[in-house]
């Protein structure tokens, strides 16, 4: 059995995903992206393959690592990818956007998707039925929103939301500051995507839409659009370019 570590570097969050063969079997969160961790994780996991996605300065100790005792490939815009980027720079789009894309090009082919990513920015990525990727948007995120109103405000308070509130009905009139800030933060980007949602539609007609990042489930019970939740898929897209740089692939769409 052949396993892969996927490395996703975000902005807020380091994360892994352990692939054995074509299965996701398992994605953790890591406590830091010290050159202990990795090794501890390269000692455990015996992977035959690894991945690196980064938008962050890394120590660049840890891609010898990555590489030292199995094959190792970081994502960047010279990588093999399974789709074309006729933008006008594509050596800066980023790399978990290049994974997103890559996840929507295998997982839903012949199909107009808009991948949106909701992690530090919302990232919107769309990737025609002839497998080109033309770009989207990039605006900031439930946390970034959240810490700038404290940050540029005299008196607002920083509002820290956990896991057990996903699916709570946030008040479209909100009754104290908590409530106010949680209201036009959560219900003002919900309404953002839809309409950016709309603005495709209009634009390109049938539209596969795929929600996926961190914050994802914070907002599938606010919107009105069609959407697929995924929070996976940047995962999915990373084994996918692993293998495209290695070996022919073979993954379940489902990750089973």
């Amino acid at each position: 059995m052949n396993t892969t570590l996927c490395f996703d570097f975000g902005n807020t969050r380091l994360k892994c995903a352990v692939f054995l063969d074509d299965r996701l079997a398992e994605v953790f969160s890591l406590a830091d992206s010290g050159i202990g961790t990795i090794a501890a994780l390269q000692k455990k996991y015996k992977p035959t393959k690894t991945i690196l996605s980064s938008v962050i300065e890394h120590d660049k100790e840890i891609e010898k690592i990555l590489g030292e005792k199995c094959a190792f490939h970081k994502l960047s815009s010279q990588t093999n990818l399974p789709f074309i980027t006729p933008v006008r720079k594509p050596e800066s789009i980023g790399a978990d956007r290049l994974a997103l894309a890559a996840g929507a090009v295998y997982f839903y082919k012949g199909l107009n998707s808009l991948v949106i990513g909701l992690g530090s920015c919302i990232t919107y990525n769309f990737i025609n039925k002839y497998n080109s990727f033309l770009g989207g948007s990039i605006s900031p995120g439930m946390e970034m929103r959240l810490k700038s109103l404290s940050t540029f405000t005299a008196k607002l308070p920083l509002i820290q939301i956990d896991s057990g509130e996903i699916g709570w009905n946030f008040p479209l009139m909100g009754y104290d500051t908590r409530t106010n800030i949680l209201s036009g933060v959560i219900l003002g980007m919900a309404a953002e995507i839809d309409g950016i949602i709309d603005q495709y539609g209009e634009k390109f007609g049938n539209l596969n839409v795929v929600l996926t990042g961190g914050d994802a489930l914070y907002f599938t019970h606010f919107l009105k659009n069609k959407i697929i939740p995924d929070p996976d898929m940047i995962f999915k897209g990373l084994y996918v370019i692993s293998e495209q740089n290695h070996t022919a692939i073979n993954i379940d769409a489902t990750g089973k």
